[in-house]
């Protein structure tokens, strides 16, 4: 059972600046509101630090506080009131902006917003108690905006993002045979989509009922020990357009809404939609040659919906 710290407060009616000042230390602080007056933060000792500051500044002003240790009722969900998905939806938006935006003439502004965002990030990282994939997937679009800039300011640097993916030559990959787990989903179904649309038009696939069954000349995908799979926070497909320097705007989106749909995070809203047509896709075709086909048919307008919605950087 999961223990907290509530903090209950009372400031006579007249007196609105106190109050005003109680609810911004306790919003900056990350508390939840249970009901008008009480706030709740998780059995830490700096959240009781917090709240017991904001209890003694109450009855400093005239008011009454207290501050009390609870359990959670076995039918409620607290860790709920926490969630701070909208918050980085916000900040990852101005990130994949500022990164679309990374030119040899934006450079210095772009820094200077870059340190901003940075600097936001953290502060909300502090008050995301318990993590999140939206913290992981808004630190990696970060990261990959502060190594743009890093490769247009010192270009004779060599650089791997986060250490582990390198940049690939597309020549290199023409031609191939590509292998995955058999009855694909969204990210393997979007891998084989990015493989054929922009990397190797010639591929051909394979279905493995079992990894371990990768012939040693295909190229794998989405499994452990493969060619392509998860990195940090990145999904495959993700990892996909940075391997191959394929992260335009539109792509990126994709990559957004694979993301979510094979992990979670930050939930794009066609999201649900594309989730259904692709399940019934999936339960429709049994054979994964024609199954992959159709949902091709459902990326191509996905590309297409998303190029339209992008502004092209110094579009008015």
């Amino acid at each position: 059972m999961k223990k907290w710290y509530s903090l209950i407060i009372s400031l006579p009616t007249e007196n609105a600046n106190e109050r005003m000042r109680a609810w911004r230390a306790l919003k900056a602080a990350g508390a939840a509101v249970l009901r008008d007056g009480v706030y709740l933060m998780p059995d830490r000792p700096a959240c009781r630090q917090c709240l017991e500051g904001v209890a003694a500044d109450v009855v400093s002003a005239g008011g009454i506080a207290y501050v009390i240790r609870l359990e959670e009722p076995d039918a409620t969900n607290f860790i709920s009131l926490f969630d701070r998905n909208a918050e980085y939806a916000v900040l990852l938006e101005e990130v994949c902006k500022a990164r679309n935006g990374v030119s040899d003439r934006s450079a210095p502004q772009i820094i200077k917003q870059t340190r901003k965002l940075r600097k936001s990030f953290t502060s909300l990282t502090e008050i995301d108690f318990f993590g999140s994939e939206a913290q992981k997937q808004t630190q990696a679009a970060l990261q990959e905006l502060e190594l743009a800039l890093a490769r247009l300011l010192s270009p004779d640097e060599p650089s791997q993002l986060d250490g582990k993916i390198k940049r690939l030559q597309l020549k290199n990959f023409q031609g191939k045979t590509w292998a995955t787990r058999q009855r694909p989903w969204v990210d393997r179904l979007a891998c084989a989509w990015l493989i054929k649309r922009f990397i190797d038009s010639k591929a051909s696939f394979l279905w493995l009922d079992s990894p371990k069954k990768c012939p040693a000349k295909a190229l794998g995908f989405d499994f452990d020990g493969a060619a392509f799979s998860h990195v940090g926070a990145k999904v495959t497909f993700e990892v996909m357009l940075a391997s191959f320097g394929l992260e335009t705007p539109a792509l990126q989106r994709m990559g957004h809404l694979v993301h979510f749909l094979d992990v979670g995070g930050m939930q794009p809203p066609e999201a649900s939609g594309i989730e259904c047509v692709l399940a019934g896709l999936r339960d429709s075709i049994p054979d994964d040659d024609r199954f992959i086909k159709a949902a091709f048919g459902i990326f191509d307008g996905l590309l297409k919906t998303f190029s339209k919605e992008v502004i092209p950087h110094g579009a008015s």
